[in-house]
């Protein structure tokens, strides 16, 4: 069951997602915060801009860790046809009853940015590792500490039989931001 506002601030006393606003901020910025069924979250000013000068092919098993530079800034310019990696400004702690999806916001979308995020499982937290991708033929710019996709909560109707720390998944508790790697 997807939840409500009022769910997902109840959830957020309890530390479910810190720093928390329990209002849609929204003038003058790309939107964060509580929505209708589900909350905004940002991104945070640190990425890793891929770069191809030292690959001639990307390799999820085997992932170079000089595939990127490192950049902290107010806004991040992604080249054409490429990607980052950043985090979320929130930190999470997913409840063992709830699922989260994520969607990038309609704002970047529509200039041909592609937010990617793999499902929040029961009992994950740390920062979340976003890909962002620019799909168009020029450069495009990312905000640092605004909006930058939609987090929905479903809510399962039983416990999960095995949550994400119970298989102590390799991206636990992450701190940064966190590359491809294999366990």
């Amino acid at each position: 069951m997807v939840k409500n506002d009022r769910w997902i601030c109840e959830m957020a006393k309890n530390g479910m997602i810190t720093p928390f606003n329990s209002k849609q901020i929204k003038k003058g910025v790309i939107s964060y915060g509580v929505s209708s069924y589900g909350y905004d979250m940002r991104v945070a000013d640190e990425y890793k801009i891929f770069s191809t000068a030292a690959n001639a092919i990307i390799d999820p098993k085997n992932f170079a860790p000089d595939s990127f530079i490192d950049y902290k800034g107010k806004e991040c310019l992604i080249p054409p046809n490429s990607f980052v990696l950043a985090r979320s400004f929130e930190y999470f702690r997913i409840p063992r009853d709830v699922l989260v999806i994520c969607l990038g916001k309609s704002t970047y979308a529509r200039c041909g940015i592609v937010v990617n995020v793999t499902p929040l499982e029961p009992e994950w937290e740390g920062y979340v590792t976003i890909e962002i991708s620019n799909t168009a033929p020029l450069p495009a710019k990312i905000y640092s500490n605004e909006g930058i996709a939609q987090i929905i909560f479903i809510q399962a109707s039983e416990i999960c039989e095995k949550s994400y720390s119970d298989k102590k998944g390799k991206y636990q508790a992450q701190k940064s931001i966190t590359p491809a790697r294999l366990k």
